[in-house]
Protein backbone atom coordinates (compact mmCIF):
# COMPACT_ATOMS: atom_id res chain seq x y z
CA UNK A 1 0.00 0.00 0.00
CA UNK A 2 2.98 2.24 0.58
CA UNK A 3 4.43 1.57 -2.49
CA UNK A 4 1.09 2.15 -4.38
CA UNK A 5 0.68 5.75 -2.27
CA UNK A 6 4.67 6.89 -3.18
CA UNK A 7 4.30 5.83 -6.55
CA UNK A 8 0.68 7.66 -6.91
CA UNK A 9 -0.01 10.65 -9.39
CA UNK A 10 0.08 14.27 -8.33
CA UNK A 11 -4.01 13.98 -9.49
CA UNK A 12 -4.57 11.65 -6.54
CA UNK A 13 -3.12 13.71 -3.96
CA UNK A 14 -4.67 16.81 -5.43
CA UNK A 15 -8.05 14.84 -4.71
CA UNK A 16 -7.50 12.85 -1.82
CA UNK A 17 -7.36 14.78 1.74
CA UNK A 18 -4.30 13.84 3.96
CA UNK A 19 -6.68 13.01 6.71
CA UNK A 20 -7.94 10.22 4.54
CA UNK A 21 -4.74 8.90 3.97
CA UNK A 22 -3.65 9.16 7.62
CA UNK A 23 -7.14 6.95 8.12
CA UNK A 24 -5.81 4.43 5.73
CA UNK A 25 -2.48 4.38 7.38
CA UNK A 26 -3.54 4.74 10.91
CA UNK A 27 -6.80 2.89 11.91
CA UNK A 28 -7.00 0.48 9.23
CA UNK A 29 -3.81 -0.85 9.41
CA UNK A 30 -4.33 -1.50 12.84
CA UNK A 31 -7.72 -2.99 12.11
CA UNK A 32 -5.85 -5.23 9.59
CA UNK A 33 -2.79 -5.90 11.69
CA UNK A 34 -3.99 -6.49 15.05
CA UNK A 35 -7.72 -6.52 15.83
CA UNK A 36 -8.48 -9.08 12.20
CA UNK A 37 -6.11 -11.75 13.47
CA UNK A 38 -7.43 -11.54 16.87
CA UNK A 39 -11.59 -12.45 15.92
CA UNK A 40 -9.77 -14.39 13.31
CA UNK A 41 -8.48 -16.62 15.92
CA UNK A 42 -11.54 -16.32 18.09
CA UNK A 43 -13.37 -17.26 15.26
CA UNK A 44 -11.71 -20.48 14.26
CA UNK A 45 -11.59 -21.16 18.01
CA UNK A 46 -15.54 -21.34 18.45
CA UNK A 47 -16.03 -22.81 14.89
CA UNK A 48 -13.83 -26.05 16.09
CA UNK A 49 -15.77 -26.20 19.29
CA UNK A 50 -18.69 -26.78 17.73
CA UNK A 51 -18.05 -28.99 15.15
CA UNK A 52 -16.70 -31.28 17.71
CA UNK A 53 -19.87 -30.77 20.36
CA UNK A 54 -22.01 -31.40 16.66
CA UNK A 55 -20.01 -34.78 15.37
CA UNK A 56 -20.17 -35.92 19.32
CA UNK A 57 -23.67 -35.38 19.86
CA UNK A 58 -24.78 -36.31 16.41
CA UNK A 59 -23.04 -39.71 16.50
CA UNK A 60 -24.53 -40.58 20.05
CA UNK A 61 -28.34 -39.36 19.03
CA UNK A 62 -28.79 -38.64 15.16
CA UNK A 63 -32.22 -37.44 15.65
CA UNK A 64 -30.29 -34.17 16.92
CA UNK A 65 -29.08 -33.41 13.05
CA UNK A 66 -33.08 -32.61 12.13
CA UNK A 67 -33.29 -29.96 15.34
CA UNK A 68 -29.47 -28.03 14.11
CA UNK A 69 -30.34 -27.65 10.76
CA UNK A 70 -33.01 -25.38 10.89
CA UNK A 71 -31.63 -23.74 14.08
CA UNK A 72 -28.45 -22.81 12.06
CA UNK A 73 -30.43 -21.86 8.97
CA UNK A 74 -32.38 -19.51 11.25
CA UNK A 75 -28.43 -18.20 13.00
CA UNK A 76 -27.54 -17.57 9.49
CA UNK A 77 -30.57 -15.49 8.41
CA UNK A 78 -30.22 -13.36 11.34
CA UNK A 79 -26.66 -13.03 10.82
CA UNK A 80 -26.59 -11.56 7.29
CA UNK A 81 -29.40 -8.61 8.86
CA UNK A 82 -26.92 -7.98 11.47
CA UNK A 83 -23.52 -7.99 9.42
CA UNK A 84 -25.33 -5.44 6.19
CA UNK A 85 -26.08 -3.12 8.77
CA UNK A 86 -22.75 -3.39 10.63
CA UNK A 87 -20.54 -3.44 7.52
CA UNK A 88 -22.43 -0.38 6.09
CA UNK A 89 -21.74 1.64 9.63
CA UNK A 90 -18.42 0.70 9.79
CA UNK A 91 -17.92 1.75 6.45
CA UNK A 92 -19.80 5.30 7.24
CA UNK A 93 -17.39 5.39 10.58
CA UNK A 94 -14.32 4.88 8.61
CA UNK A 95 -15.17 7.74 6.67
CA UNK A 96 -16.45 9.99 8.95
CA UNK A 97 -13.53 9.48 10.86
CA UNK A 98 -11.32 10.55 7.85
CA UNK A 99 -11.90 14.73 8.21
CA UNK A 100 -11.34 14.52 11.89
CA UNK A 101 -7.57 13.74 10.83
CA UNK A 102 -7.91 16.19 8.27
CA UNK A 103 -8.70 19.03 10.69
CA UNK A 104 -6.49 18.28 13.58
CA UNK A 105 -3.72 17.68 10.93
CA UNK A 106 -4.19 21.40 8.96
CA UNK A 107 -5.09 22.72 12.58
CA UNK A 108 -1.50 21.99 14.04
CA UNK A 109 0.13 22.87 10.67
CA UNK A 110 -1.70 26.51 10.29
CA UNK A 111 -1.49 27.00 14.46
CA UNK A 112 0.22 30.17 14.13
CA UNK A 113 -2.03 31.71 11.71
CA UNK A 114 -4.91 30.43 13.49
CA UNK A 115 -4.04 32.32 16.31
CA UNK A 116 -2.22 35.02 14.44
CA UNK A 117 -6.10 35.70 13.21
CA UNK A 118 -7.63 34.79 16.29
CA UNK A 119 -9.98 32.33 14.97
CA UNK A 120 -9.57 29.41 17.73
CA UNK A 121 -13.42 29.38 18.25
CA UNK A 122 -14.20 28.94 14.59
CA UNK A 123 -11.42 25.99 14.65
CA UNK A 124 -12.71 24.80 17.86
CA UNK A 125 -16.54 24.63 16.77
CA UNK A 126 -15.55 22.90 13.30
CA UNK A 127 -13.43 20.60 15.03
CA UNK A 128 -16.68 19.91 17.26
CA UNK A 129 -18.86 19.32 14.51
CA UNK A 130 -16.49 17.29 12.99
CA UNK A 131 -16.13 14.62 15.63
CA UNK A 132 -20.19 14.79 16.18
CA UNK A 133 -20.39 13.29 12.90
CA UNK A 134 -18.12 10.57 13.70
CA UNK A 135 -19.06 9.70 17.21
CA UNK A 136 -23.04 9.84 16.02
CA UNK A 137 -22.14 6.56 13.38
CA UNK A 138 -19.54 5.11 15.92
CA UNK A 139 -21.63 4.87 18.86
CA UNK A 140 -24.32 3.33 15.76
CA UNK A 141 -21.19 1.13 15.51
CA UNK A 142 -20.73 0.02 19.47
CA UNK A 143 -24.50 -0.30 19.61
CA UNK A 144 -25.15 -3.02 16.88
CA UNK A 145 -21.89 -4.87 18.55
CA UNK A 146 -23.45 -4.87 22.23
CA UNK A 147 -26.66 -6.45 21.05
CA UNK A 148 -25.37 -9.29 19.39
CA UNK A 149 -22.40 -9.45 22.35
CA UNK A 150 -25.98 -9.33 24.55
CA UNK A 151 -27.33 -12.83 22.66
CA UNK A 152 -24.90 -15.22 24.29
CA UNK A 153 -25.01 -13.96 27.95
CA UNK A 154 -28.63 -14.26 27.71
CA UNK A 155 -28.88 -17.85 26.04
CA UNK A 156 -26.37 -18.89 28.39
CA UNK A 157 -28.53 -18.91 31.46
CA UNK A 158 -31.13 -21.21 30.04
CA UNK A 159 -28.64 -24.29 29.87
CA UNK A 160 -27.82 -24.43 33.17
CA UNK A 161 -31.45 -24.82 34.64
CA UNK A 162 -31.63 -27.72 31.84
CA UNK A 163 -28.25 -29.24 33.40
CA UNK A 164 -30.12 -29.09 36.61
CA UNK A 165 -32.83 -30.67 35.67
CA UNK A 166 -30.77 -33.71 33.57
CA UNK A 167 -29.02 -33.80 36.63
CA UNK A 168 -31.42 -34.40 38.92
CA UNK A 169 -33.08 -36.50 36.51
CA UNK A 170 -30.04 -38.86 35.65
CA UNK A 171 -29.85 -40.02 39.61
CA UNK A 172 -33.80 -41.29 39.29
CA UNK A 173 -32.84 -43.17 35.47
CA UNK A 174 -29.17 -44.30 35.49
CA UNK A 175 -30.14 -45.61 32.03
CA UNK A 176 -30.71 -42.84 30.58
CA UNK A 177 -27.43 -41.27 31.48
CA UNK A 178 -26.40 -40.87 28.04
CA UNK A 179 -29.09 -39.64 26.23
CA UNK A 180 -29.57 -37.07 29.25
CA UNK A 181 -25.77 -35.91 28.14
CA UNK A 182 -26.26 -35.58 24.74
CA UNK A 183 -29.22 -33.16 25.64
CA UNK A 184 -26.59 -31.58 27.83
CA UNK A 185 -24.11 -31.34 25.23
CA UNK A 186 -27.09 -29.62 22.67
CA UNK A 187 -27.96 -27.17 25.01
CA UNK A 188 -24.25 -26.09 25.69
CA UNK A 189 -23.60 -25.38 21.96
CA UNK A 190 -25.80 -22.15 22.03
CA UNK A 191 -23.50 -19.96 23.71
CA UNK A 192 -20.52 -21.04 21.47
CA UNK A 193 -22.52 -20.94 18.67
CA UNK A 194 -24.14 -17.32 19.56
CA UNK A 195 -20.69 -16.41 19.66
CA UNK A 196 -19.20 -17.63 16.32
CA UNK A 197 -22.08 -15.84 14.46
CA UNK A 198 -20.75 -12.37 16.64
CA UNK A 199 -17.03 -13.09 15.58
CA UNK A 200 -18.37 -14.04 12.01
CA UNK A 201 -19.86 -10.87 11.49
CA UNK A 202 -16.93 -8.88 13.21
CA UNK A 203 -14.35 -10.47 11.02
CA UNK A 204 -16.60 -9.79 8.01
CA UNK A 205 -17.09 -6.14 8.96
CA UNK A 206 -13.01 -5.79 9.67
CA UNK A 207 -12.72 -6.79 6.18
CA UNK A 208 -13.90 -3.29 5.40
CA UNK A 209 -10.44 -2.06 6.67
CA UNK A 210 -8.73 -4.80 3.50
CA UNK A 211 -10.84 -3.43 1.45
CA UNK A 212 -10.04 0.11 1.63
CA UNK A 213 -6.17 -0.64 2.05
CA UNK A 214 -6.31 -2.88 -1.30
CA UNK A 215 -7.69 0.26 -3.08
CA UNK A 216 -4.81 2.00 -2.34
CA UNK A 217 -2.74 -0.83 -3.21
CA UNK A 218 -4.62 -1.10 -6.90
CA UNK A 219 -3.87 3.20 -7.94
CA UNK A 220 -3.03 3.76 -11.19
CA UNK A 221 0.81 4.44 -10.51
CA UNK A 222 2.60 7.33 -12.65
CA UNK A 223 4.50 6.07 -15.83
CA UNK A 224 7.57 3.86 -14.72
CA UNK A 225 10.44 4.81 -12.28
CA UNK A 226 12.88 3.15 -14.31
CA UNK A 227 12.66 1.66 -18.78
CA UNK A 228 15.16 -0.49 -20.03
CA UNK A 229 18.01 2.16 -21.09
CA UNK A 230 18.74 5.14 -19.17
CA UNK A 231 20.62 8.14 -20.78
CA UNK A 232 24.21 9.03 -20.66
CA UNK A 233 25.31 9.54 -17.17
CA UNK A 234 26.55 13.19 -17.56
CA UNK A 235 23.23 13.89 -19.38
CA UNK A 236 22.36 16.64 -19.85
CA UNK A 237 25.38 18.31 -20.11
CA UNK A 238 24.63 21.31 -21.95
CA UNK A 239 20.55 22.25 -20.94
CA UNK A 240 19.25 23.09 -23.88
CA UNK A 241 15.17 22.56 -23.29
CA UNK A 242 12.69 22.72 -26.06
CA UNK A 243 8.74 22.65 -25.93
CA UNK A 244 7.28 21.63 -29.09
CA UNK A 245 3.40 22.12 -29.53
CA UNK A 246 2.87 21.04 -25.95
CA UNK A 247 -0.37 20.67 -24.20
CA UNK A 248 -1.51 18.96 -20.96
CA UNK A 249 -4.35 18.92 -18.66
CA UNK A 250 -4.45 18.00 -14.98
CA UNK A 251 -6.96 15.70 -15.11
CA UNK A 252 -9.22 14.03 -17.84
CA UNK A 253 -12.29 16.15 -18.55
CA UNK A 254 -10.27 19.18 -16.95
CA UNK A 255 -9.83 22.35 -19.81
CA UNK A 256 -6.02 22.43 -20.80
CA UNK A 257 -3.51 23.58 -18.54
CA UNK A 258 -0.92 24.15 -21.37
CA UNK A 259 -2.33 24.92 -24.70
CA UNK A 260 0.04 24.51 -27.16
CA UNK A 261 3.60 25.85 -25.92
CA UNK A 262 6.12 26.26 -28.14
CA UNK A 263 9.31 27.53 -26.93
CA UNK A 264 13.34 27.24 -27.28
CA UNK A 265 15.56 27.52 -24.21
CA UNK A 266 18.85 27.59 -25.06
CA UNK A 267 22.07 26.11 -23.32
CA UNK A 268 23.00 28.10 -20.08
CA UNK A 269 20.26 31.13 -20.84
CA UNK A 270 18.26 32.42 -18.15
CA UNK A 271 14.32 32.31 -18.35
CA UNK A 272 11.63 34.52 -16.32
CA UNK A 273 8.21 33.18 -16.63
CA UNK A 274 5.90 35.56 -15.33
CA UNK A 275 1.99 35.80 -15.64
CA UNK A 276 -1.22 36.23 -13.79
CA UNK A 277 -2.67 33.66 -11.37
CA UNK A 278 -3.51 30.87 -13.31
CA UNK A 279 -1.65 31.66 -16.15
CA UNK A 280 -0.24 28.07 -16.51
CA UNK A 281 3.55 29.24 -15.16
CA UNK A 282 3.88 26.58 -12.30
CA UNK A 283 2.27 24.03 -15.05
CA UNK A 284 5.59 23.94 -16.92
CA UNK A 285 7.63 23.13 -14.07
CA UNK A 286 5.15 20.21 -13.17
CA UNK A 287 4.91 18.79 -17.14
CA UNK A 288 9.34 19.37 -17.07
CA UNK A 289 9.20 16.98 -14.24
CA UNK A 290 6.63 14.62 -15.78
CA UNK A 291 4.66 15.38 -12.87
CA UNK A 292 1.42 16.57 -14.88
CA UNK A 293 1.89 14.41 -18.41
CA UNK A 294 1.41 15.07 -21.66
CA UNK A 295 -1.90 15.23 -23.69
CA UNK A 296 0.10 16.55 -27.17
CA UNK A 297 3.29 17.58 -28.12
CA UNK A 298 6.68 16.47 -26.47
CA UNK A 299 9.56 18.35 -24.46
CA UNK A 300 12.91 17.83 -25.35
CA UNK A 301 16.07 18.29 -23.12
CA UNK A 302 19.49 18.15 -25.03
CA UNK A 303 18.12 16.12 -27.87
CA UNK A 304 15.98 13.30 -25.40
CA UNK A 305 12.42 13.15 -25.32
CA UNK A 306 12.07 13.10 -21.68
CA UNK A 307 8.84 10.83 -22.27
CA UNK A 308 11.40 8.13 -23.62
CA UNK A 309 13.15 7.85 -19.99
CA UNK A 310 12.70 6.69 -16.97
CA UNK A 311 11.15 8.68 -13.96
CA UNK A 312 13.95 8.70 -12.07
CA UNK A 313 16.65 9.73 -14.76
CA UNK A 314 14.38 12.17 -15.27
CA UNK A 315 13.89 13.57 -11.87
CA UNK A 316 17.55 13.48 -10.65
CA UNK A 317 19.14 15.19 -13.40
CA UNK A 318 17.16 18.22 -12.70
CA UNK A 319 17.18 20.89 -9.73
CA UNK A 320 14.19 22.57 -8.01
CA UNK A 321 13.82 25.18 -5.48
CA UNK A 322 10.29 25.29 -4.59
CA UNK A 323 7.91 28.40 -3.03
CA UNK A 324 7.61 26.11 0.09
CA UNK A 325 11.57 25.14 1.60
CA UNK A 326 11.32 21.28 2.16
CA UNK A 327 14.12 20.25 4.76
CA UNK A 328 13.82 17.33 7.16
CA UNK A 329 14.65 16.17 10.67
CA UNK A 330 18.53 16.20 10.79
CA UNK A 331 21.98 17.66 10.64
CA UNK A 332 22.10 20.29 8.48
CA UNK A 333 24.76 18.32 6.69
CA UNK A 334 22.00 15.73 5.93
CA UNK A 335 20.16 18.04 4.69
CA UNK A 336 22.53 19.39 2.33
CA UNK A 337 23.91 16.00 1.49
CA UNK A 338 21.30 13.10 2.19
CA UNK A 339 23.53 10.55 -0.02
CA UNK A 340 26.58 11.45 1.52
CA UNK A 341 28.71 12.69 -2.16
CA UNK A 342 30.23 15.39 -0.21
CA UNK A 343 33.05 16.28 1.72
CA UNK A 344 33.09 19.25 4.34
CA UNK A 345 34.84 21.45 2.02
CA UNK A 346 32.48 21.22 -0.56
CA UNK A 347 29.66 21.64 1.78
CA UNK A 348 31.17 24.88 3.65
CA UNK A 349 31.92 26.19 -0.32
CA UNK A 350 28.21 25.89 -1.18
CA UNK A 351 26.90 27.49 2.25
CA UNK A 352 29.59 30.73 1.35
CA UNK A 353 27.98 30.82 -2.15
CA UNK A 354 24.39 30.65 -0.92
CA UNK A 355 25.62 33.58 1.68
CA UNK A 356 24.91 31.49 5.03
CA UNK A 357 28.37 30.62 6.04
CA UNK A 358 28.39 32.78 8.32
CA UNK A 359 25.35 31.80 10.17
CA UNK A 360 26.24 27.92 10.37
CA UNK A 361 30.10 28.95 11.12
CA UNK A 362 30.07 28.76 14.83
CA UNK A 363 27.31 25.37 15.41
CA UNK A 364 29.20 23.94 12.58
CA UNK A 365 27.41 21.27 10.01
CA UNK A 366 26.17 18.69 12.28
CA UNK A 367 23.65 21.59 14.11
CA UNK A 368 20.54 20.05 14.20
CA UNK A 369 17.76 21.30 12.02
CA UNK A 370 14.27 20.44 13.10
CA UNK A 371 11.32 18.85 11.21
CA UNK A 372 10.59 21.39 8.26
CA UNK A 373 13.29 23.35 9.59
CA UNK A 374 11.32 24.99 11.74
CA UNK A 375 14.17 26.43 13.96
CA UNK A 376 15.27 28.57 10.92
CA UNK A 377 13.83 31.70 9.62
CA UNK A 378 12.06 31.71 6.48
CA UNK A 379 15.45 33.02 4.71
CA UNK A 380 17.56 30.58 5.80
CA UNK A 381 15.30 27.67 4.88
CA UNK A 382 15.48 29.17 1.65
CA UNK A 383 19.13 29.81 1.53
CA UNK A 384 19.71 26.21 2.07
CA UNK A 385 17.79 24.72 -0.56
CA UNK A 386 19.69 27.00 -3.09
CA UNK A 387 22.73 25.74 -1.43
CA UNK A 388 21.60 22.03 -1.96
CA UNK A 389 21.06 23.30 -5.51
CA UNK A 390 24.77 24.51 -6.02
CA UNK A 391 25.74 21.52 -4.63
CA UNK A 392 24.06 19.19 -7.22
CA UNK A 393 25.73 21.53 -10.11
CA UNK A 394 23.20 19.93 -12.53
CA UNK A 395 22.39 21.85 -15.99
CA UNK A 396 18.75 22.59 -15.65
CA UNK A 397 17.99 24.98 -12.26
CA UNK A 398 14.10 25.93 -11.56
CA UNK A 399 12.87 28.29 -9.68
CA UNK A 400 9.13 28.00 -8.94
CA UNK A 401 8.23 31.13 -7.32
CA UNK A 402 11.29 30.05 -4.89
CA UNK A 403 11.67 34.12 -3.63
CA UNK A 404 8.00 34.61 -3.33
CA UNK A 405 7.60 34.01 0.50
CA UNK A 406 10.86 35.76 1.07
CA UNK A 407 12.16 39.21 2.00
CA UNK A 408 13.61 41.69 -0.21
CA UNK A 409 17.26 41.28 1.33
CA UNK A 410 16.89 36.92 0.73
CA UNK A 411 15.63 38.00 -2.46
CA UNK A 412 18.29 39.89 -3.78
CA UNK A 413 20.88 37.25 -2.44
CA UNK A 414 19.48 34.55 -3.70
CA UNK A 415 19.31 36.47 -7.15
CA UNK A 416 23.03 37.23 -6.73
CA UNK A 417 24.27 33.87 -6.35
CA UNK A 418 22.47 32.80 -9.78
CA UNK A 419 24.54 35.44 -11.67
CA UNK A 420 27.66 34.65 -9.83
CA UNK A 421 27.78 30.96 -9.47
CA UNK A 422 25.02 29.65 -12.27
CA UNK A 423 26.44 31.32 -15.51
CA UNK A 424 27.06 27.92 -17.38
CA UNK A 425 23.38 26.43 -15.74
CA UNK A 426 20.23 26.75 -17.87
CA UNK A 427 17.74 28.75 -14.85
CA UNK A 428 14.24 29.17 -15.52
CA UNK A 429 12.63 31.19 -12.75
CA UNK A 430 9.04 31.06 -12.08
CA UNK A 431 8.48 34.79 -10.89
CA UNK A 432 6.16 36.16 -8.32
CA UNK A 433 7.90 39.24 -8.20
CA UNK A 434 8.46 40.64 -12.21
CA UNK A 435 12.07 42.67 -10.32
CA UNK A 436 13.31 38.92 -9.95
CA UNK A 437 12.98 38.57 -13.60
CA UNK A 438 14.99 41.58 -14.68
CA UNK A 439 18.05 40.01 -15.25
CA UNK A 440 17.34 37.00 -17.08
CA UNK A 441 18.17 36.99 -20.91
CA UNK A 442 14.27 36.62 -21.97
CA UNK A 443 11.12 36.65 -20.11
CA UNK A 444 8.35 34.57 -20.90
CA UNK A 445 4.59 36.30 -20.39
CA UNK A 446 1.92 33.27 -20.05
CA UNK A 447 -1.63 33.98 -20.13
CA UNK A 448 -4.39 31.17 -19.80
CA UNK A 449 -2.44 28.44 -20.62
CA UNK A 450 -0.48 29.87 -23.62
CA UNK A 451 2.64 31.90 -24.12
CA UNK A 452 1.33 35.86 -25.49
CA UNK A 453 5.11 37.03 -25.42
CA UNK A 454 8.47 36.25 -25.02
CA UNK A 455 11.48 38.79 -25.66
CA UNK A 456 14.36 40.98 -23.59
CA UNK A 457 12.70 42.06 -20.21
CA UNK A 458 14.18 45.75 -21.31
CA UNK A 459 12.51 45.48 -24.94
CA UNK A 460 9.25 44.41 -23.20
CA UNK A 461 9.29 47.11 -20.78
CA UNK A 462 9.86 50.17 -23.26
CA UNK A 463 6.84 48.77 -25.65
CA UNK A 464 4.17 50.30 -23.69
CA UNK A 465 1.65 47.95 -25.39
CA UNK A 466 2.59 44.86 -24.10
CA UNK A 467 1.49 42.64 -21.27
CA UNK A 468 5.16 42.36 -19.57
CA UNK A 469 4.51 46.27 -19.77
CA UNK A 470 1.41 46.55 -18.41
CA UNK A 471 2.73 43.78 -15.69
CA UNK A 472 4.97 45.66 -14.83
CA UNK A 473 3.19 49.01 -14.35
CA UNK A 474 0.98 47.80 -11.92
CA UNK A 475 4.40 46.73 -10.00
CA UNK A 476 5.30 50.08 -10.13
CA UNK A 477 7.96 49.24 -11.84
CA UNK A 478 8.01 51.76 -14.75
CA UNK A 479 6.89 55.21 -14.27
CA UNK A 480 4.82 57.25 -16.52
CA UNK A 481 3.88 54.11 -18.25
CA UNK A 482 7.14 54.78 -20.77
CA UNK A 483 10.03 54.10 -18.72
CA UNK A 484 11.34 51.24 -17.11
CA UNK A 485 12.46 51.57 -13.17
CA UNK A 486 16.01 50.33 -12.38
CA UNK A 487 15.94 47.06 -10.02
CA UNK A 488 17.21 46.82 -7.03
CA UNK A 489 20.78 46.00 -6.04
Amino acid sequence: MLSGVMRAPLSFFEATPSGRILNRFGKDVDQLDVQLPMVGNFFLEFLIQIIGMIVLISVNLPIFILIAIPVVVSFVILRQVYVKSLRQVKRLESVTRSPVNNHLAETVTGLSSVRSYGVQRIFVEDNDLQSRRHTKLHSQQSALQLLDADTPRNNRRHPAHHNAFASSHQQKQHRCRNGWLMVSYSLNTIAPFNYLIYFSTELEANLVSAERLDEYRRLTPEAPWSLGWSPDPAWPREGAVCFRSYSTRYRDGLDLALNNINLDIRAGEKIGVVGRTGAGKSTMTLSLFRIVERCEGQIVVDGIDISTIGLHDLRSRITIIPQDPVLFHGTLRYNLDPTGNHGSEELWAALERAHLKDAFEEVGLDFEVTEGGLNLSVGQRQLVCLARAVLRKTKILVLDEATASVDMETDLLVQQTLREHMVDCTVITIAHRLHTVLHSDRVVVMEQGRIIEVGEPAVLLADGHTSFHSMAHEAGLVSDGRSASEPET
